[in-house]
């Protein structure tokens, strides 16, 4: 019985690291700097806070940057 366990144990103890290798893909942000700008400026913020608000968002990963 202690050598099936042993086995075990060591077929885990390979498995995790391969496991863990496997990239993690992000997903893409759901949202457009457009409607991140609209959103802002429906709660009423000014123009100005609004683009340092969506550029904190864009850090973040949250927003979509803009189209230049």
């Amino acid at each position: 019985m202690s050598m099936a366990l042993a086995t075990a144990v060591v077929a885990i103890g390979l498995a995790a690291p391969m496991a863990s290798a496997a990239p993690v893909s992000k997903p893409a942000p759901p949202y457009t700097y457009a409607s991140c700008l609209a959103a802002t400026k429906q709660k009423g913020e000014s123009p100005s806070y609004s683009k340092w608000h969506c550029d904190q968002l864009v850090k973040k990963g949250w927003v979509k940057p803009p189209k230049h």
